[in-house]
């Protein structure tokens, strides 16, 4: 009989996973945000940072960054949902993220400068296309200030 493996090797292979499916998206690095794992939970935060205000008088978030922000969130939950059973399963190496058809993004209120949260579900998840919603928040869980809808094209099942 096999002996399971230690939680801490788990979890390390767990984290690369979610670090190099990460890698696969650019503007992640560029807006700085961060992805937080629990289990198969994903959060997404949007650290605060002077580059991304739009308004300074305001001093709110730019609608680009906002939207960039919840578009990263579908994408990483979205590739998250496919691959987290493919990996559990022994499978290595990640596929191709999904490629976005349609986003759009309602501001619900102005992006404080401050850190934003965001959490996304994939509504369906077919061979060809999926829909997420994605919902963000800053201080309040109960108060977004942006939720967005996108549909994404599967990829190929070969790839």
């Amino acid at each position: 009989m096999k002996k399971p493996e230690p939680v801490q090797v788990i979890k390390q292979r767990r984290d690369a996973a979610l670090a190099a499916l990460a890698a696969e998206v650019p503007y992640i690095r560029f807006l700085g945000v961060e992805i937080e794992r629990r289990g198969d939970e994903l959060t997404t935060i949007l650290p605060y940072s002077e580059h991304l205000v739009g308004n300074p008088i305001l001093q709110a978030l730019h609608g680009g960054a906002v939207g960039a922000f919840l578009e990263i969130a579908a994408q990483i939950e979205l590739a998250w949902s496919i691959y987290w059973p493919q990996m559990e399963a022994g499978a290595t190496g990640l596929k191709t993220i999904p490629k976005t058809i349609d986003f759009t993004v309602d501001y619900l209120r102005a992006g404080l400068p401050r850190d934003a949260y965001a959490r996304a579900v994939v509504n369906r998840s077919g061979r060809r296309y999926a829909s997420v919603h994605v919902e963000a928040w800053q201080d309040n869980r109960q108060r977004l200030f942006a939720q967005a809808t996108g549909h994404f094209l599967m990829p190929a099942q070969n790839e």
